[in-house]
């Protein structure tokens, strides 16, 4: 295993790992020769470039990742897991470079997202690095005189497509899965966030065998259809927009490959009367993801608060987050960072803009903008706080990726769960309340695939993760995942007589 040196400087490692795909093991250049800019969203400057990944790059990763995937497919299931966990210990000694790199590339914040993301990176390879004895079959007492049994195979080539908002932790949920039930991957970056999942890549090739991992960077009709459409890739894992994701399903549709979906949402969070106001706000801070700008799918951007302490609950909310120090990502003292892209920037705005337009609504705009005259181009948005917002509106309906959030007055239960189940998402949920009662029912009711009590934890490895509704198809992060969506179940039936 070859030792990479780490990087602490992230404009140098940008430069660096400029222009390149890393197929079959090593740094290669677009075949079209073509590059497009990544820039740093907190200045508008161009910090690298990636290569622009077209069909014949596609072909080149896809080829690769065939001819890997027989061999690492015929290594023993725990030999595969200890060199993914070890990808994972390999990657954990460079989180603060990783940290830094994802923050200077994407606007997040270092010390309250970007570090805590490359370290969850970590720790998702060596979770899911453990579970390689656990590609068990079962016996069947199918016939007493046949000996029946089933296996699990891999699929073959996975094509995994990831977003910008958490490339590390969404990549390593797909990849880390695929790899170790004896899938080769083909990894394609969202545009806006290319250059630390090469980095990942150019690690990780350090450990695993050349070809197992491959890194595309590329837009989507260039390098992403082209990619879900290939022959030889036998399964789409993908985590986007709605929109783009009913067009990989029916793109895989057509080669009836399966796929795995991970689509947004807009996930309610329920605050009863007699929850603790403390914990409540502090839970509503984190679920809404404001370190993230909101750019998260699970973010708690509808607040339903029992009227008995709606206005108690919005001033505290208001002040937790005027406390928030916006900033410069790569500076420690900031808690918020930037959006991602000026066409998200806009996108937002806009439902800002909605939102103050609304008859009844008040805006409540909390933190402040950052005086440094160096970020004055960045993408900056202060957090805003709806209220007198009815849950039938745009903004409490569509999902908006940037930090806004409604917060609703009710007091009829009934009606508030009703009323949280009104979206066409259902990837997330909360219910907060000291009632075990009022708990459990909720817990039963609420129509997303990820509900909590109290808490507004983040994708943890091993819990199953995945949404209902047009939230998306299958789950992620867990064994359950590996098994069902990256592997067939082979019957096998043994007939002596």
């Amino acid at each position: 295993m070859a030792d990479i040196t780490i990087e602490s400087d992230p404009f140098k490692l940008a430069r660096a790992l400029s222009g390149r795909h890393l197929i079959d093991g090593a740094f290669v250049a677009a075949k079209g020769g073509k590059t497009f800019p990544v820039a740093n969203p907190a200045t508008g400057a161009e910090i690298g470039t990636a290569a622009y990944g077209e069909a014949a790059d596609v072909d080149a990763a896809v080829a690769a990742a065939k001819a890997a995937q027989k061999g690492w497919a015929k290594l023993a299931a725990r030999s595969r897991g200890k060199l993914v966990a070890e990808c994972g210990r390999v990657l954990a000694g460079h989180v603060d470079e990783l940290g830094r790199l994802i923050a200077l590339e994407t606007g997040k914040a270092l010390r309250t997202e970007s570090r805590v993301e490359a370290s969850v990176l970590a720790d998702m390879f060596v979770f899911f690095g453990g579970l390689g004895s656990e590609l068990k079959g079962e016996t069947i007492p199918f016939n007493p005189d046949m000996m029946t049994l089933t296996m699990r195979e891999p699929v073959g080539v996975v094509a995994c497509i990831i977003p910008w908002n958490v490339p590390l932790l969404l990549m390593a949920m797909k990849a880390a899965a695929a790899l170790v039930a004896g899938n080769a991957v083909v990894v394609k970056s969202a545009e806006e966030s290319p250059l630390t999942v090469l980095r990942v890549a150019e690690i990780m090739n350090s450990v695993l065998p050349p070809g197992v991992f491959n890194m595309l960077s590329g837009f989507g009709p260039e390098c992403g259809a082209p990619l879900v459409a290939h022959p030889d890739v036998k399964k789409v894992s993908f985590t986007g927009s709605v929109e783009t994701g009913r067009i990989v399903y029916k793109a895989a549709a057509e080669k009836l490959i399966p796929v795995t979906l991970e689509l947004g949402g807009k996930s309610p969070m329920i605050v009863c009367a007699d929850a603790d106001l403390d914990r409540a706000v502090a839970g509503a801070v984190a679920g809404m993801r404001f370190t993230r700008q909101g750019q998260s799918c699970t973010a708690s951007s509808r607040l339903f608060v029992h009227e008995s302490i709606h206005d108690e609950f919005v001033a505290r909310l208001k002040a937790k987050v005027d406390a928030m120090v916006m900033g410069d990502p790569l500076d420690e003292k900031t808690d918020i960072g930037t959006i991602i892209s000026t066409s998200q920037f806009d996108r937002v705005q806009s439902y800002i803009a909605l939102g103050r337009e609304t008859k009844g609504a008040e805006a409540h705009v909390c933190s402040k903008m950052p005086d440094d005259p160096r970020l004055a181009k960045g993408l900056f948005i202060q957090p805003v706080i709806f209220t007198g917002m009815r849950n039938s509106n745009r903004l409490c309906q569509e999902e908006i990726f940037g930090p806004v959030c409604a917060v609703i007055k009710w007091s009829d239960y009934e009606t508030v769960i009703a009323q949280a189940n009104d979206s066409e998402y259902g990837l997330a949920a909360s219910i907060w309340t000291r009632d075990l009662h009022t708990a459990m029912d909720a817990t039963r009711r609420l129509e997303a695939g990820f509900v909590q009590v109290n808490q507004n934890l983040v994708v943890q490895p091993g819990l199953s993760y995945g949404g209902t509704k047009t939230s998306g198809i299958g789950r992620e992060a867990s064994l359950e995942s590996m098994l069902e969506h990256f592997t067939h179940k082979k019957t096998i039936i043994f007939n002596m007589l």
